[in-house]
């Protein structure tokens, strides 16, 4: 699933493009895509987009006039594509519009679950569908976190994944902001010293940033990730193989030499978990 790194990275590449010209046409768009019906796609023609805008895993495009907002959710496969003029995409996109000139804003989802979701919205509904998310992971600080930490009786990388907590992770960056703050993904939140929450905060800034940074430069996952679907590869820190954890949603991939002491975690399908 797209995280913040990736989700900022296409907002800043779609921010001037979407803006550039009025749409010609909303649509076509997948039922199980398109979650709003009132009011209708067609209210977007002629309007021009005042750009791209993120809350957490989300983009927004509000309209130039301040009265849409079109909201996008990619869930797991959904991507977003911008169509110069000519250029061949999709021939059954799950939402598209067009622009005056003939430039496309194209979503297309693999596999046959349609999961990927966008809103027609006033800027009310948008900010209400939004109000579950906590705050933004970059710039949290070790204060704030404290605070969620003190909160929450939860295992480290279970909350760094929930959104109403800390927005804008998932799966694959929790992976690589617990290993590079040295903490295992199963140690308990309030448990942690002010050195371990200050670390942590620390770590989700600059794995964050540095996620952001190769996303823009357009590296893929390979060279994006270090720990995340790594298994068994050497630790860039110590050597040790890395490890995994397998749940029936998501894999915890972990360094068992930096982050538990030398301990395995076992996986929950085989036997109990250790800390």
């Amino acid at each position: 699933m797209p995280e913040l790194p990736e989700m900022e990275a296409w907002r800043r590449q779609l921010n001037d493009p979407v803006s550039a010209f009025p749409i010609e046409k909303a649509g076509p768009a997948h039922v199980a895509t398109l979650k709003t019906f009132d009011p209708p796609l067609a209210t977007l023609e002629a309007r021009r987009l005042a750009g791209a805008e993120r809350r957490a895993k989300r983009l927004l495009f509000p309209t130039e006039d301040g009265e849409l907002v079109v909201l996008v959710h990619l869930m797991t496969a959904g991507r977003l594509r911008y169509l110069l003029a000519g250029e061949k995409g999709p021939k059954v996109p799950a939402f598209q519009l067009v622009f005056e000139g003939g430039a496309r804003l194209v979503l297309t989802e693999a596999g046959s679950k349609k999961r990927a979701g966008v809103w027609l919205l006033t800027p009310e509904q948008a900010e209400a569908e939004l109000a579950h998310l906590g705050p933004e992971a970059p710039g949290l600080g070790a204060e704030r976190l404290a605070e969620i930490c003190a909160s929450q009786s939860r295992r480290l990388h279970s909350l760094l994944r929930d959104q109403r907590q800390i927005a804008g992770i998932g799966r694959a960056w929790a992976n690589e902001i617990l290993h590079h703050a040295k903490l295992s993904p199963y140690a308990l939140a309030p448990e942690l010293s002010r050195e371990e929450v200050q670390r942590l905060a620390a770590s989700i800034d600059s794995e964050l940033s540095r996620g952001l940074e190769l996303r823009e430069r357009g590296a893929k996952d390979p060279k994006t990730y270090r720990v995340h679907n790594k298994l068994g590869e050497p630790c860039y820190r110590c050597g040790t193989p890395l490890a995994q954890v397998d749940f029936e949603e998501h894999t915890i991939y972990y360094c068992p030499q930096c982050q538990t002491g030398g301990r395995v975690l076992k996986d929950r399908r085989l036997s109990r978990l250790l800390r």
